[in-house]
C-alpha cells in the first residue's frame, strides 16, 4: 500500500497561483461559424434570429449578430500553434490504463474533473477576436473518507474582444488525490 502524503501544496505550487498559464487567441470570429453553431446548439428546431439574422438582429438591444452565450472561437484550432502538442498530451491522458499503470495508483496521479462555472458578461459578436488567458486562482486541500487526501485546484479562464471587453470568465476545478 501506498503511503498517503501529509499535503501536496508545496512553495512551487503555491508560486504558481496567479501566474497566467495560458494564453490562446482567436482569429476573427465569422458570421458563418455563429450561424453553424446556433443550428448545432438549437437542432432540431430553428435557432433565435439574433444568432442568424444580421436584418432582424440590428432591431435588437444588441444592435446586430450575436453568438450563443457557450459559442467557442477555438473549437476547431488545426492551425493553432501547439496544437500538435495538445492533441499528443490528450491522447496520453486518454491512454493510460490505472488498472496496470503505478502512476495512475500512486496518491497524487489521479485526476477528477470537479466541474466548472461560467459567468458571462458581454455577447461574441462577428469579427471580434477572442483571448483567452488561464490562471491558477487558488487551491485546498481536504480529507476524503476513501480517497485520502485531496487536492482542489481552482483555475480561472478570462475571456475578452479586442476592446479589452470581458465576455466570461469560466472557473474549472480539478481534483488530485
Amino acid at each position: 500500500m501506498t503511503q498517503q502524503p501529509t499535503t501536496y501544496i508545496t512553495p512551487e505550487l503555491e508560486a504558481q497561483v496567479g501566474v497566467e498559464r495560458d494564453r490562446r487567441v482567436s482569429p476573427p470570429v465569422e458570421l458563418g461559424e455563429i450561424r453553424r453553431w446556433a443550428i448545432a446548439v438549437y437542432w432540431p428546431e430553428r435557432p433565435p434570429p439574433v444568432y442568424w439574422d444580421a436584418e432582424y438582429a440590428k432591431n435588437t438591444r444588441w444592435g446586430g449578430v450575436i453568438a450563443p452565450p457557450d459559442f467557442n472561437p477555438f473549437t476547431w484550432p488545426i492551425d493553432e500553434e501547439g496544437f500538435n502538442q495538445r492533441v499528443e498530451h490528450w491522447r496520453r491522458q486518454t491512454r493510460r490504463d490505472s488498472s496496470t499503470d503505478d502512476v495512475g495508483n500512486t496518491p497524487g496521479n489521479r485526476v477528477l474533473n470537479g466541474g466548472s462555472n461560467t459567468e458571462y458578461f458581454n455577447p461574441i459578436r462577428p469579427g471580434d477576436v477572442i483571448t483567452t488567458v488561464t490562471k491558477l486562482a487558488s487551491m485546498d486541500e481536504r480529507q476524503g473518507s476513501k480517497t485520502g487526501l485531496m487536492l482542489f485546484m481552482f483555475s480561472e479562464e478570462r475571456w475578452t474582444n479586442q476592446k479589452d471587453e470581458l465576455i466570461k470568465i469560466n472557473t474549472r476545478t480539478t481534483i488530485w488525490y
